[in-house]
């Protein structure tokens, strides 16, 4: 209402044009069908698991759906954060459809998986984002819904309760209930979903098995590169530019990071992390290259480099998040697969690698003693 109201009293020489997050999009899920919707960022996944769980309505078209759908989208979605998690589980468990008495069959289920049992009567304002998403996803799973709809919320779960979820999700799935699933991590897809969606720019690129999907995506071109610019007119500290070069030879090969960021005079003292990922989304390791806060408050922009040794990385391409903030739990700015890059030498002489072999990603050095 603010934003309407102020919006007549301002001129505006901008010119404004319609963007479509997602376009022509039409395929057909069979009941007990398993999905994965891979894409990079901005792809229109996220728009798409919002439009068929009717949280946002479609400019044109229609969702014809039926059975009773459960959705986890981002962390709270459905929930209040006033209310205990008590009462959020019957609260979330009546905008599925359940009657208190079902919802009670299930509550002890509920809570068991979800490791919440000692917070039960407090305020779900309280709990911490990986409380949240334990409730969140026990109530999706335990409340039996015909089809599930499930965005990358699941990152945010520790390790043991992702492993978890996975099972569940697996045995949901098995009882000829429904799944749609978004995630940047391809290995999960392939291990949970028979067929995949490939989305590029809001248009289906691709539908099929989900193991040519997946590979159709990894060897269809680079999705960035080894240069990234901030474009947008960002309020907070942010990384303005990064570029990153490899250096040197087997079994001493090292990525060095050149990354601008800009500060700000009401920031707080910052650092920065760097995270390397497989082409599938498996983290390969982090990168810390000074442990204490650093960036200090300015309205300038600052250079950093940084170097990684990568020694013993196999061939093939990798992905670089940066991440800048004054603790990990607050974080100023985080771009995801903002790089990639390539390694095409081998780290053992006269051996080759499959691109993404069982075994891992690195060589360590080894040696008889």
């Amino acid at each position: 209402m603010r934003d309407a109201i102020t919006s007549v009293f301002r001129r505006s020489t901008e010119v404004s044009e319609d963007f479509y997050a997602l376009k022509d999009i039409s395929f057909n899920v069979e009941q007990g069908e398993c999905i994965g919707i891979i894409g990079k960022n901005g792809a229109g996944k996220s728009t798409l698991l919002k439009i068929l769980s009717r949280i946002t309505p479609p400019t044109t078209g229609n969702i014809i759906s039926r059975g009773r759908m459960a959705s986890l989208l981002e962390v709270g979605t459905g929930f209040h954060p006033e209310l205990t998690g008590r009462e959020n589980v019957f609260l979330n468990g009546s905008i599925l459809g359940m009657s208190s008495k079902e919802i009670s069959s299930k509550f002890d289920e509920i809570i068991d998986f979800s490791g919440t049992e000692k917070f039960l009567d407090t305020p779900l304002k309280f709990y911490s984002s990986g409380m949240q998403l334990r409730l969140a996803f026990s109530v999706a799973a335990f409340l039996e819904p015909e089809i599930m709809v499930i965005d990358e919320v699941l990152a945010v779960g520790d390790a043991e309760f992702q492993k978890k979820c996975m099972g569940k999700m697996e045995d949901v799935n098995k009882n000829g209930r429904t799944i749609l699933f978004v995630s940047h991590d391809l290995n999960a897809v392939q291990n949970l979903c028979k067929k995949a969606i490939l989305l590029k720019d809001g248009q289906i690129s691709m539908t099929g098995e989900s193991d040519d999907v997946i590979n159709h995506y990894l060897h269809s071109g680079s999705h960035v590169s080894n240069s990234w610019t901030q474009k947008a007119d960002i309020k907070h500290p942010y990384f303005k530019k990064i570029d990153v070069k490899i250096g040197g030879k087997q079994p001493h090969l090292k990525l060095t990071i050149n990354a601008s960021v800009k500060c700000f005079p009401e920031m707080a003292t910052s650092f920065i992390s760097y995270d390397i990922f497989s082409k599938m989304g498996t983290p390969i390791g982090q990168a810390i290259p000074k442990l204490e806060p650093f960036i200090k408050p300015s309205g300038e922009t600052i250079d950093l480099v940084s170097e990684i040794d990568i020694n013993g990385f196999i061939p093939g391409d990798y992905y670089l998040d940066a991440w800048l903030g004054p603790h990990f739990s607050e974080t100023y700015d985080w771009q995801k697969e903002c790089i990639e890059f390539s390694i095409i030498e081998s780290p053992q002489k006269n051996r080759t690698y499959q691109h993404y072999p069982a075994h891992g990603f690195i060589v360590p050095e080894s040696r008889l003693i």
